[in-house]
């Protein structure tokens, strides 16, 4: 039977390597001279012995934590994001703790409490943007480097994001000239995303001379956007009127449920004159290009945001990021399917 050691000093004394330098070799195996090293996996193999990283952390003025908080980890956006995160800390030698406050903003700044409390190295957070947490965001950045990305929130930190406005005004454009010009259906506006994307819409309609037409309800905070989406959908043609030709959703996901209450009504989606309604998104969802017809939609570039953001936060937290290099804005790509 391996003998069993309860903490670090117990297998320091059993191994005959000081705490310090055990310490040492957990950070970072290639940091302690390779006959040490050698002892020490020696010892490890021997012994049922594993480092508690979290216990080791909290005695340390800081750690080699990285938070990460998001609005929602079963969006698919935000799921992207966070693998692509996920790999890019550990690859620096950081452990990411990643946090889902479910679109709420109570849970956001229990979130923010959370990631103090763990003495991070640094924060990575999609905001939601909630002036309720502004005092609590601003107070994060006072205490660990901190990096807002996707969406910009209260808390003058740098941000990396969607550049929404060339991203609308891309696909505004291309659906004006593959036919008529498209109304927008909203979604709720949970985030300062919606808002620009909407404002983006009004602008290039009006300056491609076209009169904007808003679809859908803004009311409300739910990140059930494909209910939205097929509810307000179901609501338009329930009153007996009939949707414009070309419909642009402020995401996918709202599409996707617009699609489906107008293929229940048997309405054709679709390129062409033998369809009655064009439709078309914006982030690019994993499903897009699965659903029926394949979706057209606005890609956004979400690993250059992911690997952006980090190593803003990376340079952050090594002492130095210059005032031109606290704002990155991503261009999105357009991607042409059937739907439009």
């Amino acid at each position: 039977m391996r003998p069993k050691h309860r903490n670090m000093e117990e297998f320091a004394q059993a191994s005959g390597v000081s705490r310090p330098t055990l310490s040492k070799y957990f950070d970072d195996p290639a940091s302690v001279r390779p006959a040490t090293r050698a002892r020490i996996e020696a010892a490890l193999r021997a012994s049922d012995y594993r480092p508690n990283p979290f216990a080791r952390n909290l005695n340390r003025k800081r750690t080699k934590t990285v938070g990460v908080v998001v609005p929602s980890i079963i969006d698919p956006h935000y799921s992207g994001l966070v693998s692509r995160i996920e790999t890019l800390c550990v690859e620096a030698g950081y452990w990411p703790l990643v946090i889902s406050c479910h679109g709420s903003a109570e849970l956001e700044a229990r979130a923010f409490d959370a990631v103090l409390s763990q003495k991070v190295a640094g924060a990575l957070v999609a905001p939601l943007g909630a002036p309720a947490n502004a005092r609590l965001a601003e107070e994060l950045g006072r205490e660990v480097p901190l990096v807002s990305f996707d969406n910009v929130g209260e808390a003058d930190a740098p941000f990396v994001g969607n550049d929404n406005r060339q991203s609308v005004a891309t696909i505004v454009d291309y659906l004006c000239r593959a036919g008529e010009p498209p109304a927008f259906f909203d979604m709720p506006a949970v985030n300062r995303n919606a808002a620009e994307r909407r404002a983006a819409y009004a602008d290039t309609m009006a300056r491609l001379g076209h009169e904007p037409v808003f679809l859908g309800s803004r009311e409300g905070l739910s990140w059930d956007f494909e209910r939205h989406g097929f509810e307000e959908m179901e609501k338009l043609l329930t009153a007996g009127r009939r949707p414009p030709r070309t419909i642009l959703c402020a995401n996918d996901r709202v599409a996707f449920g617009a699609m489906a209450a107008a293929h229940a009504r048997g309405l054709r989606i679709g390129r062409g004159r033998e369809a009655d309604l064009a439709l078309a998104g914006h982030d690019d969802h994993p499903l897009s290009r699965y659903s029926c017809p394949a979706l057209t939609t606005m890609a956004q570039d979400t690993g250059a945001i992911a690997t952006r953001s980090t190593a803003m936060l990376f340079a952050l937290i090594d002492g130095g990021l210059d005032s031109a290099e606290r704002r990155a804005i991503v261009e999105a790509r357009l991607v042409m399917r059937r739907s439009a």
